[in-house]
C-alpha cells in the first residue's frame, strides 16, 4: 500500500511553542487511535492479532503488530519528522541490503509497516571494538550507496544541510531562540547570543576545511548506534530515520564513538576507538586521502551537533507546555555545544 503524493519539502525553519488542539501522545495513547492502527495494518496483513505499544513518546508512537505472516511494527512520527516513511520506502529501494524491509507505507499520514527483524544489533553483537567497526564501516558503505540519489530523499522532506550552509543555519537559530519567550526553554539570553555569534567566525573556518574536501552530500542518519540496526543473514539493516537529514558523511562518525565512548569509560579521543575511526574512513578513502579525511574529521563532527539542533527543532514544534518543559532545552542545548572546541582524535 503505497500512496504517490509525497510529504512537503523540507522543515520548519522556525521554532514554534505551543501545537497541536489535541497533544500527540494523548491522541496516541486513545482507543480510537488504537482501532485506527488495527485497521490499517489489517487492509495490508490481514487479520490482526495482539497490538503492543512498544514506544510512546512525544516525537513518535510504535507498535508491535502480531499477524499471520509474523509480528511486524508500525511507526508514526511526529509531523516535523513524518518524512520517515517515505523516506524509509525510498531507502529501501536504493539500499535494500542496508535498510529494513517496508511492508506498507502512507506517506500522507506518515505510517510505516515493517516486519520484525529479530534481536537488533547491539543484543547480539555486544561492545566489542570488532562489532563497532562493522557497523559504521557498513554505515558507511551506506551512504555512498546512497550519495547519487539524494534528491529522492530531499522529494519527501528530508532536511538538507550542506556544511557550508553551517554559518548561516547557527544564525537562524540564534534568531529563532533569542525570539522565544523568555519562559521557553529554549531561549537564549543576551550573554549566550553574544557568545555564539563570537564563535561564527570559527564556524566559517570549520564548514571551509570539511567543504574544501569535496565530498558529496548524502544520508546522515543522525543517530547511528548499535541499537538502530539489525544484523540480518550477515549483512546489516538500519532502521529509525526520524532524526535523519542531508549531509557531508563525516559527521556520522560523532554519535558512534560518543556512545562507544560512554560505553567503555572513556574520552572520544580514547586511541582505542581508532579503529572504529579507521573502518569508517576506509570506505570514504578513494575518494579523499585519509590523511585529509582525518584533518577534518574533528570539526566535520563539531559541526554535525547542528544536526541534534535540527531534529529537536522539528520535533518540539508540536510539544505541549509539559513536554517542552521536559524536553524543550534541547535545540538550545545542542547549539550552544559548539562553543567548546572541536575534539582532537
Amino acid at each position: 500500500m503505497r500512496h504517490a503524493n509525497p510529504l512537503a519539502r523540507g522543515a520548519p525553519s522556525g521554532l514554534a511553542v505551543a501545537m497541536s488542539s489535541t497533544p500527540l501522545p494523548a491522541e496516541w495513547a486513545t482507543p480510537a487511535y488504537a482501532d485506527l492502527v488495527r485497521d490499517w495494518c489489517a487492509s495490508v496483513l490481514g487479520p490482526v492479532g495482539e497490538m503492543t505499544q512498544h514506544r510512546l513518546r512525544p516525537w513518535a508512537t510504535v507498535w508491535r503488530i502480531g499477524s499471520a505472516s509474523g509480528p511486524h511494527y508500525f511507526k508514526q512520527n511526529c509531523p516535523g519528522q513524518a518524512f520517515e516513511a517515505a523516506a524509509v520506502d525510498v531507502l529501501a529501494e536504493l539500499a535494500p541490503q542496508h535498510t529494513v524491509p517496508v511492508r506498507a507505507v502512507d506517506t500522507e499520514r506518515g505510517f510505516l509497516l515493517t516486519p520484525d527483524q529479530g534481536p537488533v544489533f547491539g543484543d547480539v553483537a555486544g561492545d566489542d571494538l570488532d562489532s563497532w567497526c562493522r557497523l559504521v564501516a557498513t554505515a558507511a558503505r551506506f551512504q555512498r550507496a546512497i550519495a547519487p540519489s539524494v534528491d529522492r530523499l530531499t522529494a519527501v522532506g528530508m532536511t538538507v544541510m550542506p556544511v557550508a550552509g553551517s554559518a548561516a543555519y547557527v544564525e537562524q537559530r540564534i534568531a529563532d531562540f533569542s525570539a522565544l519567550p523568555h519562559s521557553h526553554p529554549s531561549h537564549l539570553p543576551e550573554e549566550q547570543v553574544a557568545a555564539l555569534r563570537g564563535r561564527l567566525p570559527a564556524v566559517r573556518a570549520w564548514s571551509e576545511q570539511v567543504a574544501a574536501l569535496g565530498l558529496p552530500l548524502t544520508l546522515h542518519h543522525n543517530d547511528l548506534h548499535e541499537h538502530n540496526a539489525f544484523d540480518v543473514d550477515g549483512e546489516l539493516r538500519f532502521f529509525d530515520f526520524g532524526d535523519a537529514l542531508i549531509s557531508e558523511p563525516l559527521g556520522e562518525l560523532r554519535i558512534p564513538l560518543a556512545v562507544l565512548a560512554h560505553r567503555l569509560g572513556c574520552d572520544p579521543t580514547d586511541p582505542r576507538l581508532g579503529p572504529v575511526v579507521d573502518a569508517f574512513l576506509e570506505v570514504w578513502s578513494d575518494v579523499v586521502p585519509v590523511a585529509q579525511l582525518r584533518a577534518a574529521l574533528p570539526t566535520a563532527m563539531h559541526l554535525a551537533q547542528l544536526g541534534r539542533v535540527e531534529s529537536w527543532v522539528r520535533c518540539i514544534a508540536t510539544f505541549t507546555e509539559p513536554e517542552l518543559a521536559e524536553y524543550g532545552d534541547a535545540p538550545a542545548y545542542w547549539l550552544g555545544t559548539l562553543l567548546q572546541e572541536p575534539a582532537v582524535l
